[in-house]
C-alpha cells in the first residue's frame, strides 16, 4: 500500500479539481499511481480538468525564428527565471534558434551547428554560458517546419522580449494565395493554438494510446450496456473527444460560431486559392519536466515538534 502524502493529493487536485477527499481516495485505489488516479476520477465524472494533466513547471525561453518558407521552434532550459531575464541567455537562445532554421530539426544537429563569432559548437557555446552564468542549462527540443508555397505564421504568449516567451506556436500554411491574407489567419489559428493545446490537426492524428484511453474510460463509464448501445456510445464520445482536441474541428477562438476548418475554407476566396493548413507545433515552456519543489522547512520543523504550521 503506497504512502498517500499531502503534496500527492494538492497535486492530484491541482491537476483535475476534484475533491480533496475524491484526491485522496482516487490515490488509494490506485496505489499512488498519478495517471491511474486522473483515471480513476475521470470515470467516476469527478475530474473537471484532465487536461491539466501534462503542466509542470520549468523555466527558460520558448524561441521561434523563422525565414521565408522555413521555420524553428525551440525550447532552452534553465534552473530559474533569473537565467530566462539574463541578456547573455536571451542572445543564446535567439541565435540557437535562427542556427536551427539549417539545421534538420533535431537537437543533435543544432549541437553540432557553429557558434556565429565563436571557435565553437552550439553544444560548446551552451557549455561556456553554464561556467559563466553558474546555473545548469538544456537545449530541450526543437522542431522546424517548411512549405513550398505560402506562409509559417508564429505567435509568443507572454513574451518576454520580439519572439522569446513562454509559449511558442508555428503554423505552416500551404497555398498559392495572397501572402498577406495568408499571414494574418496564419497568426490568428497559431493564437488558437496557443490557448486551446490541440493534441492533432485531425483525428488521423491523435495517438492511438490515447485513443484506446478515452475508449476504456467510456467502456468503464457504461459498465454493463450492451455491446451493441456501447459500441454506438463509444464512437459517440471520441467523436465529441475530437472535436475538442483536434485542431481542425475545434471551435475557433476568434469566431466559435465556426470551427477553424470553416475559417479556412471562407479564407480561400480572400487568398483568391486553396488554402491547406499543413502543420503546427506549440511548445509550453516546461511540459512535462518534473521540477523539484523548494522544502517547506517550517512545516517540517512544526511537524517534527508535533505543531500545526
Amino acid at each position: 500500500m503506497a504512502n498517500i502524502t499531502a503534496a500527492m493529493v494538492k497535486e492530484l487536485r491541482e491537476t483535475t479539481s476534484a475533491g480533496m477527499m475524491d484526491c485522496k481516495a482516487a490515490l488509494a485505489e490506485t496505489n499512488g499511481d498519478m495517471e491511474a488516479a486522473i483515471d480513476w476520477l475521470r470515470k467516476k465524472g469527478l475530474s473537471k480538468a484532465a487536461k491539466k494533466a501534462g503542466r509542470v513547471a520549468a523555466e527558460g525561453l520558448v524561441a521561434v525564428e523563422s525565414s521565408g518558407h522555413t521555420a524553428t521552434i525551440l525550447e532552452v532550459n534553465s534552473e530559474t527565471d533569473f537565467v530566462a531575464r539574463n541578456d547573455q541567455f536571451q542572445a543564446f537562445v535567439r541565435e540557437a534558434a535562427k542556427i536551427g532554421l539549417m539545421g534538420n530539426g533535431t537537437i543533435e544537429s543544432l549541437e553540432a551547428a557553429h557558434f556565429p563569432g565563436s571557435q565553437t559548437t552550439v553544444k560548446d557555446r551552451l557549455q561556456e554560458l553554464i561556467a559563466t552564468i553558474g546555473e545548469n542549462m538544456t537545449l530541450r527540443r526543437i522542431a522546424k517546419l517548411e512549405v513550398s508555397k505560402g506562409v509559417i505564421a508564429s505567435y509568443v504568449h507572454n513574451a518576454v522580449t520580439e519572439g522569446l516567451g513562454k509559449i511558442g506556436v508555428l503554423v505552416a500554411l500551404e497555398s498559392e494565395g495572397d501572402v498577406t491574407v495568408l499571414g494574418t489567419l496564419g497568426r490568428q489559428i497559431a493564437m488558437h493554438v496557443a490557448a486551446t493545446n490541440p493534441v492533432a490537426l485531425d483525428a488521423s492524428g491523435v495517438d492511438q494510446a490515447t485513443v484506446e484511453r478515452e475508449s476504456a474510460i467510456l467502456r468503464d463509464k457504461n459498465a454493463g450496456k450492451p455491446d451493441h448501445v456501447m459500441q454506438k456510445i463509444i464512437e459517440s464520445g471520441l467523436k465529441s473527444y475530437f472535436k475538442e482536441v483536434t485542431l481542425l474541428e475545434q471551435p475557433f477562438v476568434h469566431d466559435p460560431s465556426k470551427t477553424v476548418t470553416q475559417v479556412l475554407k471562407e479564407a480561400e476566396s480572400k487568398a483568391g486559392k486553396p488554402v491547406t493548413l499543413k502543420a503546427f507545433v506549440r511548445f509550453a515552456l516546461g511540459e512535462g519536466i518534473e521540477k523539484e519543489e523548494a522544502p517547506d522547512f517550517a512545516a517540517e520543523v512544526a511537524a517534527q515538534a508535533g505543531l500545526k504550521a
